[in-house]
């Protein structure tokens, strides 16, 4: 019997666990040289890694199903020849999303810059800028919502979730809360503080009552709570309406 290598595969001593041949390691791989390269084959991503065109094809089909890459024909001059023409991989944006990036520390040394010149009212008042196109989308996504205040906290959080803040709505006996599970600024707000005093203001406009922040995911806490006072439940029962989470904004 013919021995047959292994593509892809290192020899280990000793009893053989299965491997996933697509391993996050190699994928991280392909993906930030794709990222360098913008664009690339899989022959040629196969030799820059060291591995073999089957096997980087088995990562690429992987990703494309995912929606991480799109590919095309390489694009060829003069006549073709025999066989199917290569095919160019390349990054989807939802690709380059994912990946690690320097955003925060480019908003936070911003907010530095702008603080240094202009102070504490100055940070205040970008914060406020920042909010206002999300204080107008959530404010139409709330048309319909009427005049109560527990009402319109429920289709606010509505609204948080689908801007990527994993928003839930609640009403207990000593008024309403709303709670935010995730924070898209939240390592920024946690130096800046002005940002999430911005949001409170918002939240508090759009609800059409005085609200409270009990406490912010800036701030060390693992959920950022506001509280409506003033939202009376009959014999204190209390409702819950979740909102599923959708797709991260950070506009």
């Amino acid at each position: 019997m013919k021995n047959v290598p292994v593509i892809d595969q290192p020899v280990a001593d000793g009893p053989a666990c299965p491997k996933d041949p697509l391993d996050g390691r190699t994928r991280d791989r392909v993906a930030e040289l794709l990222l360098q390269r913008g664009a690339a084959t899989a022959t040629e991503l196969g030799l820059e890694l060291g591995l073999s065109p089957a096997g980087i094809r088995r990562h690429l089909d992987a990703m494309l199903a995912e929606g991480l890459v799109t590919s095309r024909e390489r694009p060829t001059r003069g006549q073709r020849g025999r066989g199917r023409p290569a095919r160019m991989f390349a990054l989807t944006d939802a690709a380059r999303e994912a990946l690690p990036h320097t955003y925060d520390g480019l908003a936070s040394a911003a907010l530095r810059w702008i603080a240094e010149q202009g102070g504490a009212e100055a940070v205040a008042t970008f914060a406020a800028s920042q909010v206002s196109d999300l204080e107008a989308r959530c404010r139409t996504a709330m048309a319909e919502a009427g005049d109560d205040p527990m009402a319109r906290a429920e289709a606010l959080a509505e609204a948080l979730t689908a801007e990527g803040y994993a928003a839930a709505a609640s009403a207990i006996a000593s008024g309403g809360q709303l709670c935010q599970h995730h924070c898209p600024v939240a390592h920024v707000a946690a130096e800046f503080p002005q940002l999430c005093e911005a949001e409170t203001q918002v939240i508090s406009r759009l609800v059409g009552s005085h609200v409270q922040r009990l406490a912010t995911i800036a701030n060390g806490d693992g959920i950022c709570t506001t509280h409506i006072p003033g939202v009376h439940i009959p014999g204190g029962q209390r409702t819950t309406t979740v909102i599923p989470v959708t797709t991260v904004r950070t506009t």
